[in-house]
């Protein structure tokens, strides 16, 4: 492991997705996704996130475009709280959905505007 690029990416990691879904997600490692969980910090957030090449608000709509045609709901929420933290707003996350819609099935765009709606209901509600 990069310690440099570890402690770089759970930075980054920290800063667009929240303390609270990363120390559950570290708490819930264990022998058999600990490895996991380093990787994802070391190789996505510390080798890629870190890059100057796009902004992160670019990274994030990218980031709900290629989940949302994935359909992978979990990940989903997570990254419109990390969009959202990244400068992103409601009607750009709408936007990418749309263009999932096109390009990848109205299935995953409907999912993806239940899911995102859901954590907007959420994201109101702790700020309440």
């Amino acid at each position: 492991m990069n310690s440099e690029l570890y402690e770089n990416g759970m930075a980054v990691r920290r800063e667009v997705l929240g303390d609270t879904y990363v120390d559950k997600a570290l708490a819930s490692a264990d022998d058999f996704n600990q490895e996991m969980q380093e990787l994802v910090t070391e190789y996505c957030w510390g080798a890629v996130w870190t890059r100057e090449g796009l902004p992160r608000k670019i990274r994030s709509l990218l980031n709900l475009a290629m989940i949302s045609a994935l359909n992978k709901p979990n990940e989903l929420k997570a990254h419109v709280r990390g969009a959202i933290r990244n400068g992103c707003t409601k009607d750009e996350i709408k936007e990418v959905f749309l263009q999932v819609a096109i390009y990848c099935g109205v299935p995953a765009a409907i999912d993806s505007f239940r899911n995102a709606r859901a954590v907007f209901e959420e994201m109101d509600a702790e700020s309440s």
